[in-house]
């Protein structure tokens, strides 16, 4: 299987990677179809848990590379990192969206009369966005043959962001079910937030195949959505019930388990 996946060009393994977080989130929104409610603690812990594995992917998987790659060189670094957290900020500006948990008046970027539930999955569409960004740029790396960039290193980011996807969907649909959205709606929407992280994954692989200079750049702009989206979104959900110490320790143990797939798999 590994030698398989050694043959395949970068764009097919993206497809393939992308593929996967996708269906880990259908998998996560599928919950729907046998119960309405979730345990709020159970579920600020596995929003922790995602938290904790977006934060671990984004410097072992993609910040320790681009260090690497430009031997200690921090600025082209910090210059990606702080174009991908505005990139997201000025997103959450322009798309109309609302975030998990909080009431309809509170909805970001543009008004409108949309729905609660398109907005609600927009936001994480929105958010999603990095993710297949950082899924793609890691395969693409691997093209140039650059020691950083390692098939398992780009393996271990997928199935980090496959973990957290679970309770991504889960976190979606399951609102969605409570506001009266049949089980079927509610598991379409949940898993349709996830669909954008494919074509983002080939947009990241395809630029990093014809730009090989801006490779650091790319990984830590990924980087710096995922991190935005880490503390502007999900750190504020998984506290809002009153989990906060449930919600910390299964951060802690998201950021371990990813921290293990990459130096076990990179």
């Amino acid at each position: 299987m590994w030698h398989w996946l050694e043959t395949l060009p970068p764009l097919y393994q993206t497809l393939l990677a992308t593929g996967f977080t996708w269906g880990v989130t259908a998998l996560g929104a599928a919950t729907v179809l046998a119960t309405r409610e979730v345990n709020p603690r159970l579920l600020d812990a596995l929003l922790g848990f995602a938290g904790g594995v977006m934060l671990a992917a984004s410097y072992w998987s993609l910040l320790a590379p681009a260090l690497e790659m430009t031997q200690g060189q921090w600025i082209p670094v910090a210059t990606g990192f702080l174009l991908g957290g505005a990139f997201v900020w000025s997103a959450d500006k322009i798309l109309p969206h609302l975030h998990l948990k909080q009431p309809l008046e509170s909805a970001e970027g543009p008004k409108t009369n949309w729905q609660r539930s398109i907005l609600l999955v927009l936001a994480i569409t929105l958010h999603n966005i990095p993710e297949g960004l950082a899924v793609g740029v890691a395969f693409g790396a691997m093209a140039y043959g650059i020691p950083e960039a390692t098939l398992g290193g780009a393996i271990a980011l997928a199935l980090g962001i496959g973990l957290q996807n679970f309770p991504e969907g889960l976190a979606v649909a399951m609102p969605l079910r409570r506001e009266g959205l049949s089980p079927l709606k509610s598991f379409w929407f949940g898993q349709l937030s996830a669909t954008v992280e494919v074509p983002a994954g080939v947009l990241g692989a395809a630029f990093v195949l014809i730009a090989q200079p801006l490779l650091p750049y790319a990984l830590s702009f990924a980087a710096g959505a995922m991190i935005f989206v880490v503390v502007e979104e999900v750190v504020p959900e998984m506290f809002h019930s009153g989990n906060a110490d449930l919600a910390t320790l299964a951060l802690m143990l998201g950021f371990v388990v990813m921290m293990a797939l990459d130096v076990a798999l990179g």
